[in-house]
């Protein structure tokens, strides 16, 4: 059946498909896919078409004429290339058009081929990591090599071997190398900055860099060469993958339960401290099968756990089956400026922070440029470190047991703030104690033996070890591998901690630190195995012998807790060794 429809509007264009609703509106209704509008007489719809979709075509052309006027969807934004290939050109570097905010001018999306918008560096050097404005210059940070970009400038060189600049016709100018075969690695994580000084890592050297006025400089080599050139290289470059095995006794518990047609499964917070780390890709394999879906939902269903609802059932648990959850995890080397103390932070992570915040997967250093080197060693493992005005800030895990998916895991900490509250030593919700490491060596070349150790300052340290260097080498028991002996002492505890009242006497004693004449001491007590041809050993005698000792005092637990501690000198009394 054909019919002639009059249209009665124009300037139309065709706008979308829809479905046709069954109704005796004025409306005419072809078996052909589409349909049109009709305002002069009525039709009555077969119940059918309401099962069809049309289209709606409507007048493009000005009065519908045949020569006049035609309108289309105006200019399109882009245009595609006819064959289109991607390429993935890690040393280069690509900018857009203009932005002026006072003119109106947003050229940021555009991205012209007929202008020389690319600057490109040489890729034996490596990919591109970051890149830093520092006033009119880019300077651009290889994984192996380091150079500065003149922006809007060119340089041009004067018959006097000297230099001198004008304006450039492109916004990336001449490339500049800095001296020296240095780049940031794949760490660009590690990069601080403070005035004109930048800090950053260079993993593939092992190295720790300064770039400032004066060009680069090794800052690592201030005393902590062997240091970094270990630490740096346990830290991985790669991802790695890390796996958490068990069944309902150990690591998870399997239910198969939840929302219709899922499996939930507690995994215990000792096992995964970071809900984050599941959520960011974490597979579970089924008595050695890949289960195949995806997971729908985290909840933190107590302090221990977190329920991980996944969108397939895990077939072998019914069977006795092993459930092992599995993700990856890259090392990384995170860096800032402590604005407050003036010192550039580098935390090395042998794994992030959400997979683990054991005290062997980090080590956290400061370096200070006033006696340019490193000062101490922090017990936190941040996420980011950044300062802001005058405070110095850090963004880290706080005790798996206070953790909520609210919250991701990680809090914003403020260093430095209210010292009177007695919060010192708590980073993130977790205390640690203080610590200093010194050595005694005194008249290197005798054997001693130290017999007390003293010291000036607040009370409320106590000795945590005392070890000499190694007094020999013998063959153990296997035949085969040797051990290194050395004495060491009993912990020596503060002066709080050590008091004691006699039970026969009622008096009061200390087994740890005394004070004499406003200085804390305590003989040492020996707590040394024994070794071969040795009569006297043990708590038998006292002091231990060596050319040299290594000793740690740290805070303790109960005086004045989180409150200052100073510590001024310490010393050792000793005696030149007869035999």
């Amino acid at each position: 059946m054909s019919a002639i429809v009059e249209i009665d509007f124009f300037n139309s264009y065709v706008v979308r498909r829809a479905a046709a609703v069954e109704s005796t509106a004025q409306k005419w209704f072809s078996w052909a896919p589409y349909f049109m509008w009709k305002s002069s007489f009525d039709i009555s719809l077969d119940s059918q078409v309401s099962s069809y979709v049309n289209w709606y075509f409507e007048e493009s052309r000005i009065r519908a004429g045949f020569n006049n006027v035609s309108t289309d969807q105006g200019v399109r934004a882009y245009l595609d290339e006819e064959y289109p290939l991607q390429q993935r050109r890690i040393s280069t570097l690509i900018y857009s058009g203009v932005y002026n905010s006072r003119t109106g001018i947003n050229q940021t999306n555009v991205f012209s081929v007929g202008d020389a918008i690319t600057k490109s560096l040489d890729p034996v050097y490596g990919s591109i990591q970051k890149t830093y404005a520092e006033e009119t210059n880019l300077i651009v940070f290889q994984e192996n090599r380091i150079h500065r970009a003149l922006i809007d400038k060119d340089t041009i060189y004067t018959t006097e071997s000297g230099t001198q600049t004008q304006a450039g016709q492109n916004v990336i100018g001449q490339f500049v190398q800095y001296k020296g075969e240095y780049g940031i690695s794949k760490n660009p994580e590690s990069f601080a900055i403070y005035n004109y000084r930048k800090y950053f890592a260079d993993k593939n050297r092992n190295a720790i860099m300064r770039l400032s006025n004066d060009g680069l400089t090794e800052i690592s080599m201030y005393g902590m060469r062997d240091y970094f050139r270990d630490e740096l290289a346990e830290i991985p470059s790669n991802y790695y993958s890390v796996s958490v095995n068990g069944a309902t006794s150990a690591g998870f518990t399997i239910s198969a339960g939840g929302n219709a047609g899922e499996t939930y499964v507690d995994i215990q917070k000792t096992s995964i401290q970071d809900y984050t780390m599941i959520s960011a890709g974490m597979q579970f394999v089924d008595n050695g099968v890949t289960v195949d879906g995806y997971i729908t939902s985290i909840i933190s269903i107590s302090n221990v756990d977190w329920r991980v609802f996944y969108s397939k059932p895990f077939a072998g648990l019914s069977s006795g089956g092993v459930l092992t959850a599995s993700y990856e995890v890259i090392g990384q080397i995170k860096g800032g400026w402590d604005t407050h103390a003036k010192n550039y932070l580098v935390s090395l992570q042998k794994s992030p922070n959400q997979a683990t915040t054991d005290d062997a997967s980090f080590k956290t250093l400061t370096f200070d440029e006033e006696i340019n080197g490193w000062v101490s060693f922090l017990t936190f493992k941040p996420n980011q470190m950044f300062s802001l005005i005058n405070k110095f800030y850090t963004v880290g895990k706080s005790d798996s047991t206070t953790i909520s998916p609210a919250n991701s895991s990680a809090e914003l900490y403020v260093h430095y703030a209210e010292p009177n509250l007695n919060n010192r030593g708590v980073f993130y919700g977790i205390r640690k104690p203080s610590n200093v490491t010194f050595v005694f060596n005194p008249e290197p070349d005798v054997v001693k033996n130290f017999n007390t150790i003293s010291y000036e300052g607040s009370n409320g340290w106590e000795v945590n070890s005392y070890i000499s260097g190694f007094t020999g080498q013998d063959l153990n028991t296997d035949g085969t591998s040797y051990s290194q002996n050395n004495d060491k002492i009993l912990s020596i505890k503060s002066y709080d901690e050590g008091l004691y009242t006699d039970l026969n006497t009622g008096q009061p004693f200390r087994a740890g630190f005394d004070r004499k004449e406003n200085r804390y001491v305590a003989n040492l007590v020996n707590n040394s195995t024994p070794t071969a041809d040795e009569i006297i050993f043990g708590n038998k005698m006292s002091g231990i012998k060596g050319y040299f000792a290594t000793v740690k005092i740290q805070t303790d637990d109960t005086t004045q807790l989180g409150g200052p501690k100073e510590l001024w000198s310490a010393a050792t009394g000793f005696v030149i060794s007869s035999y």
